[in-house]
């Protein structure tokens, strides 16, 4: 099974890094994941509405460019379905690993995610009504994965 994460911007916080690269090595037994970074435009505050959207559309092309037909999308989005570990689990055993699709995880930029890639999703999901940095959010993904592949495995996972 392969699961990717396509985001926006690089991290830049060497705790963050070592968090992530530790999820990345848990779930090595469990599947392939890939991480995958497009370039983070310009988001000040001082944008228009219009030159907002112009970004997302950006970023949302980097998207759009890595989106296979086939493969299963879940867009990581504060407006989608509040969905617990269970849930999840649930989806990447269905998607990722009894239809054997590759699985894309999306994350947008600081402004979110165009709604052109949205409609191309098969799904949007969020980690609660908070707002988090999308830097943030990989790190919950990445642990949340793993959790997943530990609830499908019927394994013990330390709480």
């Amino acid at each position: 099974m392969r699961i990717r994460i396509l985001a926006i911007g690089k991290i830049k916080e060497s705790y963050l890094k070592a968090a992530i690269a530790d999820y990345e090595k848990r779930l090595k037994p469990y599947l392939k994941l890939e991480i995958l970074e497009g370039s983070e435009e310009d988001a000040s505050e001082r944008l228009s509405e219009a030159e907002k959207q112009q970004v997302m559309a950006k970023e949302g092309r980097y998207f759009l460019a890595k989106m296979k037909d086939g493969e299963y999308h879940i867009a990581l989005d504060l407006t989608g379905k509040n969905i617990t570990s269970p849930e999840l689990a649930h989806i990447i055993a269905e998607k990722g690993m009894m239809e054997g699709k590759t699985i894309n995880f999306i994350i947008g930029g600081s402004l979110g995610i165009s709604d052109e890639v949205k409609k191309k999703c098969h799904l949007q999901i969020a980690f609660g009504k908070a707002t988090f940095p999308h830097q943030l959010i990989r790190l919950f993904l990445t642990e949340q994965i793993y959790r997943s592949m530990k609830i499908i495995k019927n394994e013990p996972y330390h709480k």
